[in-house]
């Protein structure tokens, strides 16, 4: 790899750790680099390829954010969010996630899922809210957002396995590539 990409490259993963935006206590880059400044999103992105998941016994459609930019968009302006759907951020390797709502307007909870679909947190996260909420692991693959309160009103609780209509979430999402 060439040297000179490596600071690119830091950037863009910086980016990709928060799904409604990267964290940081100093505003959007955190320096004021202009670089990763042009990489937060501005506008809402249209609505992404859904898949049926399955989080314990409910049923809800959720959209994939699997490429970076829709993982570093996210939520962000979206303005209305149907009680039986979500968003499934699905990360290219376990890691310490962590979330934030930079211009995101909705109140959500995100699960923080393990690589064999077991939710191990579950965080409410208040919109606009720049602090960014990691994972108390860094065992985390997939985060799972609904909207605010959602995994209370289904009695959802830690421990609970997700599943997709095409099987576990590693078989749907990393064994085809």
């Amino acid at each position: 790899m060439n040297r000179t990409w490596i600071p690119v490259g830091l950037i863009i993963g910086a980016a990709l750790l928060g799904g409604c935006g990267k964290a940081s206590k100093n505003g959007p880059s955190g320096d004021g680099n202009a670089a990763a400044d042009s990489l937060i999103p501005t506008k809402a992105q249209p609505k992404l390829a859904t898949i049926k998941l399955w989080i314990g016994p409910e049923e809800m459609s959720t959209e994939m954010a699997v490429t970076e930019v829709q993982e570093r968009t996210g939520m962000m302006f979206r303005t209305n969010m149907a009680e039986s759907e979500g968003m499934i951020f699905v990360l290219p390797m376990p890691q310490r996630a962590g979330f934030w709502m930079m211009n995101t307007i909705l109140p959500l909870s995100a699960a923080y899922i393990d690589p064999d679909g077991q939710i191990l947190e579950i965080h409410d996260l208040q919109p606009h809210d720049t602090n960014s909420v990691n994972a108390a692991t860094d065992n985390i693959q997939y985060v799972l957002e609904t909207p605010q309160g959602w995994f209370k009103r289904h009695n959802i609780r830690e421990g609970t396995v997700i599943a997709s209509e095409k099987g576990t979430l590693r078989k749907t999402f990393f064994e085809d590539r």
